[in-house]
């Protein structure tokens, strides 16, 4: 059976938790899961005095990948490239050159940097790359590239990925072959550190949702990780 419910106040998450606890799936709203480690201790799932997670130690390279073009990820796009390496996806290039030129250009970025990539977009940008290559082929021909992207970043030994969009989060999982996350410190409400396995070699993913997060978000992210 399937059941979608959902909620009108905090109260309720908690009740929608209880009842849901022990389904093999459940899925939805990151604040549906904080009532869910209480309960896991109630009914002996998780030991009371469980440890921490402890941050892998990871080389210092990192990337940043941002498909999104929400108002938040735009601002936040804007304050990183105020002082950090930055190039931009444009739909348009993709369709003709594919993204050899950035995966060149990554692969020119110091082995210690966090270099940020983007397809984010003002609204009239968006539309406009849109009308004239269709929205889907349009959106496909950015995650692709941001999934080739990750992937070269991880062969060239980055373990560090900050993933702005939830396609893009898609595209770059599939891409690593992330199945299985490990979670971690929050970075921001709802956005959390995570760390997998990535063909033998410990990473540190997070996936971030349009409007999550403040301005700051990619640099307090990259701190976050530094301090665990």
């Amino acid at each position: 059976a399937h059941v979608v419910v959902d909620a009108v106040a905090n109260d309720d998450l908690g009740i929608i938790a209880a009842a849901c606890r022990k389904m093999k799936l459940m899925t939805g709203g990151s604040a549906v899961a904080m009532p869910l480690p209480a309960l896991y201790r109630q009914d002996g799932l998780l030991a009371a005095d469980a440890p921490s997670l402890q941050t892998p130690h990871l080389p210092a390279g990192a990337v940043i990948l941002s498909g999104s073009c929400s108002a938040m990820t735009n601002d936040q796009v804007a304050a990183y490239r105020e002082h950090g390496p930055a190039l931009r996806l444009d739909p348009l290039d993709l369709a003709g050159t594919g993204p050899a030129a950035a995966l060149d250009w990554l692969a020119a970025q110091p082995a210690d940097s966090a270099p940020m990539i983007y397809a984010t977009a003002a609204p009239d940008d968006v539309r406009a790359a849109q009308d004239q290559l269709g929205s889907a082929r349009a959106g496909a021909l950015v995650e692709d590239a941001l999934a080739a992207l990750a992937l070269a970043a991880f062969n060239a030994g980055r373990r560090r990925f900050v993933v702005a969009g939830g396609e893009t989060s898609g595209a770059v999982a599939q891409a690593l072959g992330l199945s299985r996350l490990n979670i971690g410190a929050e970075i921001a409400p709802g956005v959390p550190w995570t760390f997998a396995t990535v063909k033998g070699e410990d990473v540190a993913v997070t996936l971030k949702s349009g409007n999550f997060g403040d301005r700051d978000f990619f640099t307090t992210a990259l701190t976050r990780l530094e301090a665990s």
